[in-house]
């Protein structure tokens, strides 16, 4: 507004709704507060499209029925809470920040893919005794055992080839280390 306006008359409507609001906000604004589990915000707006509400049924509020108007503002005001809180469960829940700040890192795609070639070259370089049982062992899960009995070796045997192994793979893949540990 500039400052040579002056604002249109206020109209009836107008003066009654803020009677409404002068005599009612209070008791409202309170119920809803905890209906909303304190969400003072939530309350807030709550308490804002009851009013609306009753701006748009204005039938309701002259009604004769009645002496106060207050029970139909106070039904008005929990349905509308009740529906606020069943549309908030019918979504997935808000993450705030400090749930996004602690959630785990996934590498992306191609940097597993990168990784995965650089494991593949790196576990060329191994001797082949050291190379057929790590592949065995880590990429294929079988128990020392297992391998042994695949390869017809002593478990001892096994267990010492994968640990050179990995220690080569540690020489060979310094970034890695700590992932081989």
């Amino acid at each position: 507004m500039t400052a040579g306006t002056t604002l249109p008359p206020a109209t009836t409507a107008e003066h009654e709704l803020a009677a409404l609001q002068r005599e009612h906000a209070r008791p409202l604004f309170a119920l809803l507060l905890r209906l909303c589990d304190g969400d003072r915000q939530r309350a807030e707006d709550l308490l804002q499209e009851t009013l609306v509400r009753a701006w748009q049924h204005p039938e309701a509020l002259r009604a004769d029925a009645f002496d106060s108007v207050r029970p139909w503002l106070l039904t008005v005001a929990r349905r509308l809470a009740i529906d606020a809180r069943r549309a908030r469960q019918a979504r997935p829940p808000e993450v705030g920040d400090a749930v996004l700040e602690n959630a785990r890192v996934c590498a992306d795609h191609a940097e597993r893919s990168t990784a995965a070639l650089d494991v593949r070259r790196a576990v060329k370089t191994l001797t082949p005794h050291h190379r057929e049982v790590l592949v065995l062992v880590y990429f294929q899960g079988a128990s020392v055992a297992e391998a042994a009995d695949i390869l017809g070796i002593p478990p001892g045997t096994v267990k010492s080839r994968a640990y050179y192994a990995l220690r080569a793979l540690r020489r060979v893949l310094p970034g890695y280390a700590a992932d081989l540990r």
